[in-house]
């Protein structure tokens, strides 16, 4: 292929842990009518499998934050896969004084220690010149209350994905810096809280509307799809940081 050409996804496999909802699900729709073959994961069986019929997609129902059962994941896999995305769990807020340790233990192994472990097991199951893709957020920049946890996370997720680029090498790594999207995970944080929000951000963001899964998918694909791209932070929030 020539450089600057720009690879397609038809007869590549992508997998997609966090699978089975919002941006997950989006991207695993959205590679699938790009020709890829797709495998989905989730905790939740039922979900994951009701989505797995939905886009024509192979399933595997496990715990990716419990380091054995995705090992023995990434043994099923079939040799080798092109594009990988993880979707994560959501951030955990506290204020100091309310801040449960094992829940920000749990957070930190989530958005460190899980993409390193991903980046391990993907030697020798991802291509050279394929991608590990991480999601993240840009919520975290900004300093305060109980915001400790989510700001060192946020700080440490491009850093670990420049490094991982350059230990991963020829693989690709790269992290999407996601700002509020309109996502069932934001519905769950936000509650009855969800339609304020929404309005005020389309009055507010320089895109004049909210940020969906759709939009984080097309981003993901075109990370997969563009080879000379590694090494970076992608941020994707519709201006939110501007206002």
């Amino acid at each position: 292929m020539a450089a600057g050409q720009r690879a397609g996804l038809t007869g590549q496999t992508v997998v997609v842990i966090g699978g089975s909802l919002g941006i997950g699900l989006e991207t695993a729709r959205l590679a699938r009518g790009e020709g890829a073959e797709v495998i989905i994961t989730a905790r939740n069986a039922d979900r994951l499998e009701a989505a797995g019929r939905e886009l024509g997609a192979k399933t595997d129902a496990f715990d990716a934050t419990d380091f054995d059962q995705l090992e023995a994941f990434f043994a099923r896999l079939p040799t080798p896969i092109d594009h990988l995305l993880v979707t994560g769990p959501g951030p955990y807020y506290a204020p100091l004084p309310e801040l449960d340790l094992d829940l920000a233990r749990a957070d930190l192994e989530s958005h460190v220690l899980l993409p390193i472990q991903i980046g391990k097991l993907a030697i020798g199951k991802v291509r050279p010149g394929g991608t590990l893709l991480f999601m993240g957020g840009t919520g975290g920049r900004q300093a305060g209350v109980g915001m400790s946890v989510i700001g060192a996370l946020t700080a440490a997720g491009p850093a670990l994905t420049r490094n991982l680029a350059v230990e991963l090498a020829p693989i690709r790594v790269n992290l999407i810096a996601a700002g509020f999207v309109d996502t069932p995970l934001s519905a769950t944080l936000l509650g009855d809280q969800l339609d304020a929000r929404r309005e005020q951000l389309r009055s507010t963001l320089p895109i004049g509307r909210v940020v969906g899964p759709e939009d984080i998918a097309n981003l993901a694909v075109h990370l997969m799809t563009n080879t000379a791209l590694t090494g970076a932070t992608y941020d994707i929030d519709g201006g939110q940081q501007l206002v």
